[in-house]
């Protein structure tokens, strides 16, 4: 696999969860203040603005996601939980570690199941 792929995962994963967070915010500004004041209205338009941004890249995401995880051989489960990530606030900067690091066992030749302990003990 080529590292690009990675590096394009890499920056979607976390475009996705900054979007994300800030779509959180917007909406804590359009549903805690009054109906009408002005901080209510500016998160009523930032949460349709980054909703919408937001959903489209997460189409994208999911593309990405989807390949990179099937030329990693990933579990299914895994498969899912990573596709999952970029619905939960914060999710796909943990799923961009995991993938990364499954990314690099790969190219070194290891199981995705491998550890240090196991790879040093392995080694020795």
């Amino acid at each position: 696999m080529k590292p690009g792929v990675l590096t394009f995962y890499r920056v979607m994963a976390y475009v996705t969860a900054v979007l994300l967070i800030l779509l959180c915010l917007a909406m804590v500004l359009k549903y805690a203040w009054a109906t009408g004041t002005p901080t209510q209205q500016l998160g009523d338009s930032w949460t349709t603005a980054i909703g919408i941004a937001h959903g489209y890249l997460y189409l994208v995401y999911l593309f990405i996601a989807l390949v990179i995880t099937v030329q990693l051989r990933v579990p299914v489960p895994w498969m899912l939980l990573v596709l999952l990530a970029g619905t939960v606030p914060l999710g796909a900067f943990f799923a961009e570690r995991k993938v990364t690091h499954w990314f690099h066992l790969r190219h070194q030749g290891l199981p995705l199941r491998a550890d240090a302990a196991e790879t040093g003990s392995a080694s020795s």
